[in-house]
C-alpha cells in the first residue's frame, strides 16, 4: 500500500507540469479565440528552440527584424485558409497565407481598412475590450484582442493575418482643472501713506 501511496502522490505531482507544457493551440490563437492569459504561453515556447519544435515550430532565419518566423510540423487552416507557416511579434501571433490580395478576406471578416494602397494594406477589428484585474496586482486593467489582416514588403504575394491579445492601462478621466486660487496678500508690505 506504502508503494501504491507514493506512487499515485507522485503521478499528482506531474500533472500540473503535464497541464503547463499543453502544447499552444495555434489556430485558436491567430483566429483570435483566445485570450490574453492564454497568448502568454506563447512567448516562453519561441523564445526557446526546443520549446518551439516541441510544439511542433521550425525556427526560421529572420527576412522581417519586426518579427519571428517558423515552419509548421503540421499544417493547419485558419480563416478558410491553409498554412505552413506563423510568425509572432510582439503580442501578435500571425498566419502567413498564400495570399496575394487580401481584401477578399477583410471584407468577409468585416474588418475596418486602416490602410490600403499598392504598397501597403491594413485593415483590423477589435473583438474583446474588457476590463479585467491584473492577477499580480490587483490593478485595474483592459484586455483588448484585435484581429488583424496586413501585407508587408518583406513577404511578397503573402497575406499576414492574425490576433494581437494586449492589456493595458485604462485611459485616466481628465480631471477637472483646480480652480485659480487669488493671489495671496503680501504680510511685509508697508502700509500707504507714512513710514
Amino acid at each position: 500500500m506504502t508503494a501504491f501511496k507514493t506512487l499515485c502522490l507522485g503521478l499528482l505531482a506531474l500533472l500540473p507540469a503535464a497541464a503547463s507544457a499543453a502544447p499552444l493551440d495555434l489556430a485558436a490563437l491567430i483566429e483570435c479565440r483566445q485570450g490574453v492569459a492564454d497568448y502568454a504561453a506563447v512567448g516562453p515556447v519561441v523564445a526557446d528552440p526546443l520549446k518551439a519544435v516541441a510544439n511542433g515550430l521550425q525556427p526560421l532565419p529572420q527576412g522581417n527584424p519586426f518579427m519571428t518566423e517558423f515552419r509548421l510540423a503540421t499544417p493547419l487552416t485558419v480563416f478558410g485558409q491553409r498554412t505552413e507557416y506563423v510568425a509572432v511579434a510582439g503580442a501578435s501571433i500571425m498566419a502567413i497565407l498564400d495570399l496575394a490580395d487580401p481584401r477578399p478576406l477583410a471584407k468577409t471578416l468585416a474588418l475596418e481598412d486602416g490602410v490600403d494602397n499598392p504598397d501597403k494594406f491594413m485593415a483590423g477589428r477589435e473583438l474583446v475590450s474588457r476590463d479585467v484585474a491584473d492577477p499580480a496586482t490587483g490593478e485595474p486593467m483592459i484586455e483588448s484582442v484585435i484581429l488583424s489582416l496586413s501585407t508587408v514588403k518583406t513577404h511578397p504575394g503573402k497575406t499576414l493575418a492574425g490576433c494581437t491579445y494586449s492589456l493595458d492601462l485604462p485611459a485616466e478621466e481628465e480631471a477637472p482643472a483646480p480652480a485659480p486660487t487669488p493671489p495671496a496678500a503680501s504680510v511685509n508690505a508697508a502700509p500707504s501713506g507714512g513710514r
